[in-house]
């Protein structure tokens, strides 16, 4: 993989992590916080149609590259990224350049 430039890096993410709490009935309740808004080279990966329990879903796949920063160092796959109002689940995360940039895949569904 080639070198981002700062100019690749155009593309603001937000890194997001999900908080788990009780509510009044005490039932568990999801939200997201902010982890980093960071800028990202941004590569479309492929976009398909999956087929589970009878469901037909189309998903985009993206690829981010972000730089390597103690913010964003313990990034995981149960995390997640907002990119232009629409979240997208991680699914590998893979360190290159001596661990100075992030490559990111996550997916989304399209009817978001």
């Amino acid at each position: 993989m080639a070198k981002p430039t700062a100019e690749d890096l155009k593309w603001p993410i937000t890194l997001q992590r999900a908080l788990k709490t009780r509510n009044n009935f005490n039932e568990e309740v999801e939200s997201w916080i902010d982890i980093a808004t960071v800028g990202a080279k941004v590569t479309d990966a492929t976009a398909g149609e999956s087929y589970r329990a009878a469901e037909v879903g189309a998903e985009i796949s993206a690829r981010f590259v972000i730089r390597w920063s103690p913010e964003v160092a313990d990034v995981a796959a149960n995390d997640r990224i907002l990119f232009n109002d629409r979240p997208y689940n991680i699914t590998a995360i893979r360190d290159f350049e001596r661990g100075e940039w992030r490559e990111i895949d996550a997916v989304a569904r399209a009817e978001v």
